[in-house]
C-alpha cells in the first residue's frame, strides 16, 4: 500500500491519552437501508464522532464472518463482510477518519476462528494426523471408542468445549477445541503457520493506516498439549488454557511487527486476569502497548471499592512503565446506566440474569458522574458508543430477536449480550431513529423510550448526557494535566474521592448520601449536577481549577 499516512505516525505517544470510542458496527449506523449498521454509515457520521472529541475508533470486527458470535468468527481477515461493506470503503474510512484527526484501531481475534475458515474446512476433509489438523487442536476421544471429550473443560460461553468431527464414512470421528462456541474452532499456536499468518494480518492492515490493534482473548492463545484438567486452585501459569508462560513469545514477536512502522502502531490487549502482577506482564517494553482493566469497569458504585481499583491498578501498570485504560462498558457489559441503578451496581458475567430492577434515574446520574471520574484519571478512556447518549441496557427484547450465543449455550438463563449492541439512535421520534431509512426494521428492535435518548434531541439540550459528554472531552484534551500523568489523593469525607491532576486541576466525586463541601477552588470547570448552596450533591462529580 505504501507508506501510511501521516497522522498515524506523528505522535509516538499519542495512545498513552488517547480518548478511544468503540464502534460496534452493526449498530452504529446503516448506510445503505438494509437494517444493518455498515462502513458507509460510519463515513456519514464521522462529523458527530470528531465534534464528540475522540482520538480513535476501535471497531469491532468488520471481517467476513457467518457472524455465529457477532463477527468474533472470524472466516477470512483481508476481506470485509459484505453487510459492512468493501475493502476500499475501510480503507477509505480509514483515510477519511485519519483527515479529521481520528485512527482506527482493528479488532483481531488470534484465539480461533470460524468453522467456515478455509483452513479449518481443510483440516475437516484433510483428515487425522494431516499438516491441515496441526493448525488447529483435534484430539482423539477417551473411552472404549472415543466418544468421550478429551478434557472437561468448561466453555466460556458455558457447555462444553469439544465438539466431535464426523469421519466421510459417516462414523464418529476425532474432537477439536473450542474454548467458546463450536463454531470457533482454537488455533494451534505451536504451529508456526499459525504465526505467520497472524503476523501478516497485522502487516496487511498496518500497511493499510490502521493504527492499531485490539487483540480479542488475549491471554488464552497457548494451551497444554498434554490437555490436563483445570486444577481447583491453579498456580501463575499452571492453568492449561489461560495465561500461560509461552505466550509472551508471541506477543514480543507481534511488537517486532508494530515496530517495523514509524510512529506507534498499538496493541491493545483484552487481558482478562484477577493477578496484577501477571496482568502487567503483557505490558513489558517489548510486548503490549496497553491492556483493557477490567477491574475497574466490574466494581460496585462505591467509594472506598473503586478507589481500591484505582489504586490497585495504577500500582499494577507503574513498574512496566504503561499508562492504565479505563473504561465503563463495552460490547459485552450491562451498560453503566442500568447496571449502576441496580442494588448490586458490580458486574460478572456468572451473575447475568433476567429480570434484575434497576433504577435509571438512579443509575444515569451515577453514568454521569463515572464519566467524569474516569475522563479524569490517569492514562487512556475507552467510550462504548451510546453510553455518551445514556442508553440504558434494551432488557426486554423479544427472545426470537435474540443473537447471543451466549444466552442460547446457556439454556436461556443468561440473558446474553444483545441487550447493549441495540441499534444507535439518531433523530425522530420512532424507530429506527435514523440509524437506518425511515420505515426499516433494524436487526434488533429499539425501544420506543428511545426518542427522548436521540442524538438530535440530545443536541439541543445542555444538560444532556451527550453535551456533558462533549464538555468533558473538550476539557480533557485542553487541560495539560490530563490523559496520562500523576495522581494525587486530597483529604476528603467518607464517601468521596478526590484527587489532583497537574498543578490546578481538581476532581471530586461524592458517592455518599448527602451534599458535600467542594475543595477551595477558583473555579468550577464542568459538574454532572448541579450544584445546590454550593455543594456538591450525592452521586455526583465535579471538576474544578484551584
Amino acid at each position: 500500500m505504501g507508506t501510511p499516512l501521516a497522522p498515524s505516525t506523528s505522535d509516538p505517544l499519542w495512545w498513552r491519552s488517547a480518548v478511544i470510542y468503540q464502534v460496534y458496527i452493526r449498530s452504529f449506523a446503516d448506510g445503505n437501508g438494509d437494517g444493518t449498521g455498515d462502513l458507509a454509515g460510519v463515513r456519514s457520521r464521522l462529523g458527530y464522532l470528531r465534534d464528540l472529541g475522540v482520538d480513535a475508533l476501535w471497531f469491532t470486527p468488520w471481517y467476513e464472518s457467518p457472524l455465529a458470535d457477532g463477527g468474533y468468527d472470524v472466516s477470512d481477515y483481508r476481506a470485509i463482510h459484505p453487510a459492512f461493506g468493501q475493502l476500499d470503503e475501510a480503507e477509505a474510512l480509514i483515510r477519511e477518519a485519519l483527515e479529521l484527526g481520528i485512527r482506527t484501531i482493528i479488532d483481531v481475534v488470534p484465539n480461533h476462528l470460524s468453522e467456515q475458515h478455509e483452513w479449518f474446512q481443510a483440516a475437516l476433509a484433510a483428515g487425522p494426523g494431516s499438516p491441515e489438523r496441526e493448525r488447529f487442536w483435534f484430539r482423539p476421544g477417551k473411552g472404549e471408542h472415543g466418544e468421550v471429550m478429551p478434557t472437561r473443560w468448561v466453555s466460556n460461553f458455558q457447555g462444553d468445549t469439544w465438539a466431535r468431527t464426523t469421519d466421510p464414512d459417516g462414523t464418529p470421528g476425532e474432537w477439536y477445541l473450542h474454548l467458546f462456541a463450536p463454531e470457533q474452532p482454537d488455533l494451534n499456536w505451536n504451529s508456526p503457520e499459525v504465526r505467520r499468518e497472524h503476523e501478516d494480518v497485522l502487516r496487511f492492515w498496518f500497511d493499510r493506516g490502521v493504527a492499531g490493534v485490539r487483540i480479542d482473548s488475549a491471554a488464552l492463545l497457548v494451551k497444554d498439549p498434554e490437555f490436563p484438567e483445570v486444577p481447583d486452585n491453579p498456580r501463575p501459569g499452571e492453568h492449561p488454557n489461560t495465561d500461560r508462560d509461552g505466550i509472551h513469545d508471541i506477543y514480543r514477536s507481534w511488537r517486532s511487527v508494530a515496530d517495523e512502522y514509524a510512529g506507534a502502531r498499538v496493541l491493545v490487549g483484552e487481558v482478562w486476569l484477577p493477578d496484577t502482577k501477571r496482568f502487567a506482564d503483557y505490558l513489558r517494553s517489548d510486548e503490549m502497548h496497553t491492556a483493557f482493566n477490567f477491574d475497574f469497569m466490574a466494581r460496585p458504585w462505591d467509594e472506598a471499592s473503586l478507589r481500591e481499583s484505582i489504586e490497585t491498578m495504577l500500582a499494577a501498570h507503574a513498574p512496566v512503565g504503561a499508562p492504565s485504560t479505563w473504561v465503563l462498558s463495552n460490547h459485552d457489559v450491562t451498560r453503566p446506566v442500568t447496571r449502576y441503578g441496580r442494588t448490586d451496581s458490580s458486574f460478572a458475567f456468572a451473575s447475568k440474569r433476567f429480570d434484575i430492577p434497576s433504577d435509571i434515574a438512579v443509575g444515569t446520574r451515577r453514568a454521569r458522574a463515572a464519566a467524569l471520574l474516569t475522563a479524569a484519571l490517569p492514562g487512556s478512556l475507552y467510550i462504548y458508543q451510546g453510553d455518551e447518549l445514556g442508553l440504558p441496557e434494551v432488557e426486554d427484547l423479544p427472545l426470537d430477536s435474540l443473537q447471543d450465543p451466549m444466552h442460547f449455550r446457556s439454556h436461556g438463563t443468561d440473558p446474553g449480550r444483545d441487550g447493549c449492541r441495540v441499534p444507535l439512535p439518531w433523530g425522530g421520534t420512532s424507530s429506527p431513529f435514523g440509524f437506518s431509512s425511515e420505515g426499516v426494521t433494524p436487526w434488533l428492535p429499539q425501544p420506543e423510550s428511545w426518542a427522548a435518548l436521540t442524538v438530535e434531541r440530545q443536541e439541543r439540550d445542555p444538560a444532556s448526557m451527550l453535551a456533558l459528554y462533549r464538555s468533558a472531552l473538550a476539557l480533557r484534551r485542553s487541560e495539560p494535566g490530563l490523559g496520562d500523568g500523576r495522581l494525587e489523593w486530597l483529604p476528603s469525607e467518607a464517601g468521596v474521592l478526590a484527587f489532583s491532576r497537574g498543578n490546578g486541576f481538581v476532581s471530586v466525586t461524592n458517592l455518599s448520601d448527602g451534599a458535600v463541601v467542594l475543595p477551595e477552588h477558583t473555579e468550577l470547570l464542568l459538574a454532572s449536577e448541579q450544584l445546590v448552596d454550593g455543594k456538591l450533591q450525592s452521586d455526583s462529580t465535579a471538576w474544578l481549577r484551584t
